[in-house]
């Protein structure tokens, strides 16, 4: 008697592939979770960690601490680059094959600089806890060399910063770097008034900033950060970025910064895997590389191989595709890990996913904020307590929560960052 379970393997313990594999817990169903990583990372507040507000591992939880205690559940870290999907096996840089009966593909997206991949070395976008620090290291490094410097051309491009993209990293990371310039830093050095000479830029190439968002929301989210101190230019397109300089296109006239710290928020590309996939099993891809999926979140030809979070491009019945957002893909994870256990347990019977829009945040500095849930708009005081409250509960770990609280309750009151170490490359 064959008494072999069921065989599902997970690539990516972001937001998809966690949720995923919560629903196996315990069930009939052996799982292996893939990740280059040993942790979970709660992405959206990285610019927190940048702009020093919080630690990384405030922000980051163990895998192993998540599942290491669950029978059904192994946890292996690699990196998966390659797939048979005639044979059903996963190929994985330590040269290992991992069989499958199901897999689940949730290795979400990287940034896109639109073809000038040669901007990357001089404007870090923030994925990862890596760009975290390095963005951190470019921000307060900067004040230090303005410190330092006499000239006084040299110290007004190092006390210039701009940031591309005015999406929600744009504008989080744009208000949290002014209430770091203007407010947390004011009095902190000598030879430099960093409430007086710092310059911060938000350029966006859109019309509107939080170009997703009710367009009234993305007009306060704009007067909001103006009153700030941040410039917001519209409308503007980045056309060449330099280590000293960003150039960009507004009403067909071309515009230079000077600066020496330029920040990326603009656009995203997906993974390696949607090539992956599009080589080995024929997917078919978009012109960033997200894979197109069926109804079920699978791919054409493979009704066992699933493609969920960022790295996906679903259209649900209405024709319209869901947004790259954290709890599309927490939900997405969950609806797939459901219909395998239904086809293990011999429920065939399909139910179309439909997406529940939980709405849009974006806070903007301190006590700031826009929420657009759909049913109600927010702005102001009250939109920045939802958001406080929507991030604490997605938080993973009792003690992430507990920590991330303090910290913001403490720096509430006192204006205080104390995440500020920087490590010299």
């Amino acid at each position: 008697m064959n008494t072999k379970k069921h065989h599902v393997v997970v690539i990516g313990a972001g937001f998809g592939g966690l949720y995923a594999v919560k629903q196996f817990i315990n069930s009939n169903i052996d799982v292996t979770l893939i990740d280059r990583r040993n942790f979970h990372l709660f992405q959206p507040l990285l610019y927190q960690v940048a702009t020093g507000t919080i630690s990384a591992p405030d922000i980051s939880a163990p895998i192993r601490s998540i599942f290491g205690d669950k029978k059904n559940i192994t946890v292996r870290l690699d990196i998966a680059n390659g797939i048979d999907p005639y044979n059903r096996y996963v190929q994985t840089r330590n040269h290992a094959r991992i069989r499958y009966d199901d897999l689940i593909v949730a290795t979400g997206v990287s940034h896109h600089y639109f073809g000038n991949d040669e901007w990357e070395k001089h404007a870090p976008g923030l994925k990862s806890v890596e760009d975290a620090f390095e963005m951190r290291r470019k921000i307060f490094t900067a004040f230090e060399q303005a410190e330092n410097e006499t000239d006084p051309l040299r110290r007004k491009q190092l006390l210039t910063f701009v940031i591309i993209g005015g999406g929600p990293t744009g504008v989080e990371l744009a208000g949290a770097l002014a209430d770091l310039a203007f407010k947390t830093l004011d009095g902190h050095f000598h030879n430099i008034n960093t409430k007086k000479e710092c310059e911060i830029y938000l350029i966006e190439a859109l019309p509107n900033v939080l170009p997703t968002f009710d367009n009234k929301l993305s007009q306060i989210t704009k007067k909001y950060l103006e009153r700030m101190g941040i410039k917001v230019l519209t409308d503007s397109r980045v056309i060449e970025i330099t280590s000293d300089t960003v150039a960009f296109e507004k009403n067909k006239e071309k515009q230079v910064i000077e600066t020496k710290t330029t920040l990326w928020g603009a656009g995203v590309k997906a993974s390696a895997w949607g090539m992956i996939l599009s080589e080995a099993a024929d997917a078919q891809v978009d012109r960033v590389g997200r894979v197109l999926v069926k109804k079920d979140f699978s791919i054409p030809n493979y009704n066992n191989i699933f493609v969920i979070g960022d790295l996906a491009r679903f259209q649900d019945s209405k024709n319209e595709f869901i947004p790259g957002v954290a709890p599309a893909a927490m939900q997405a994870g969950e609806y797939v890990a459901k219909l395998i256990k239904n086809r293990v347990n011999g429920n065939d019977s399909f139910k179309e996913f439909e997406y529940k829009d939980k709405g849009n945040l974006a806070v903007i500095g301190r006590n700031r904020a826009v929420a657009d849930l759909g049913f109600y708009k927010a702005q102001g005081f009250v939109a920045w307590l939802l958001w406080l409250f929507v991030h604490i509960c997605f938080l993973i770990g009792f003690d992430n929560k507990v920590s991330v609280l303090i910290k913001w309750a403490l720096n509430y009151f006192n204006q205080d960052k104390g995440t500020r170490l920087i490590f010299v490359k």
